[in-house]
């Protein structure tokens, strides 16, 4: 007489259903990495997240940690919602660790100039060499091709673009980039992933900084030159950015929200690529970042933060009041 175990009755015990994605492998578990693992833990995927060293895994741990507090704290999320995405999320040091994960989003963070694609295709090629030969490889950069990262790839056909809009987790779509030879297969996959950590995929052809950084540079550069005219105080652009065409954010406070390093490493490689003055990084924004001022990351930026607000104007092209 064959005996069952009690656990194979468990009313939470479910077979996942076809073509659904059980794990999700990030290389790279910056701000944007940690958002997404967020993101993805809460839709019940499993993640795995690469990281240099162990003390970086920690500090990833320690910063989650403190996130989903704050998201208690604003009811967004439970304290059993909490334990339960961290459960779903491991760190390691070591690519092998990668083999199970049915899609690996390569979203490294590099201080250096420039795009790193030659960090970054070495990433790609050491990922293929760990999962299944059907699982995806995807970047979340926007200002480098799909396809010259997976133009060495044995598997090309399994590269996707996944561009993450800044922050993955209030922002409800993603950016998803077919290379030259990525296939329908690997495609819909990267879909119904979108779909299963409830984000609506925007399609578009490869370009260098999709739809959404290209678009947003040079309306961060033109508010710059608007503020270096001395038309009006970043106050009021701002507001006329918010107020009149309904923006959440004007893009001085959108661009220390991104993170003005990152802006400006965008603004290079945009500039890089097409070579048009629009994409040419502002003055300001360089002396910005020269001085160490990375926008809220380090509560200073175009503006002073204290406790994620505003409090000041960090610099004084022209008089700056808060508009009426």
């Amino acid at each position: 007489m064959t005996t069952d175990k009690l656990e194979a009755f468990a009313l939470d015990k479910q077979t996942a259903p076809k073509g659904s994605i059980q794990t999700m492998g990030l290389v790279g578990c910056g701000s944007m990495g940690q958002e997404i693992a967020r993101l993805v833990s809460k839709a019940g995927i499993e993640v795995v997240f690469l990281e240099q060293t162990q003390e970086r895994i920690d500090n990833v741990f320690v910063s989650l940690n403190e996130q989903l507090n704050e998201a208690i704290n604003g009811w967004g999320i439970t304290e059993g919602e909490k334990r339960a995405m961290l459960t779903r999320i491991k760190g390691t040091t070591h690519y092998s660790d990668l083999n199970k994960c049915e899609i690996v989003i390569e979203t490294i963070y590099s201080k250096g100039r420039g795009t790193n694609l030659q960090e970054r295709k070495e990433i790609f090629s050491k990922i293929e060499t760990v999962v299944a030969t059907d699982a995806i490889i995807a970047s979340n950069i926007s200002t480098v091709l799909i396809s010259e990262l997976a133009n060495h790839l044995k598997y090309p056909e399994r590269a996707v673009g996944l561009h993450f809009l800044w922050p993955p987790t209030k922002v409800s779509i993603v950016e998803a980039v077919k290379g030259v030879k990525t296939n329908d297969e690997a495609y819909q996959k990267v879909k119904r992933f979108a779909k299963m950590i409830g984000k609506k995929v925007i399609h578009l052809h490869e370009s260098p900084g999709n739809i959404s950084t290209r678009l947003l540079i040079p309306l961060i550069n033109e508010a710059c030159e608007v503020l270096m005219e001395g038309v009006a105080s970043m106050s009021c652009i701002d507001e006329t950015m918010k107020r009149g065409f309904g923006l959440q954010l004007g893009p001085f406070e959108l661009a220390d929200k991104i993170g003005l390093d990152k802006v400006l490493k965008w603004m290079e490689n945009l500039y890089t690529e097409f070579g048009e003055r629009k994409f040419k990084a502002s003055p300001i924004i360089k002396r910005l970042v020269r001085d160490g001022y990375k926008g809220r990351e380090t509560e200073k930026g175009f503006y002073e933060y204290e406790n994620g607000l505003i409090t000041k104007p960090s610099i004084s092209y022209t008089e700056f009041k808060t508009c009426d």
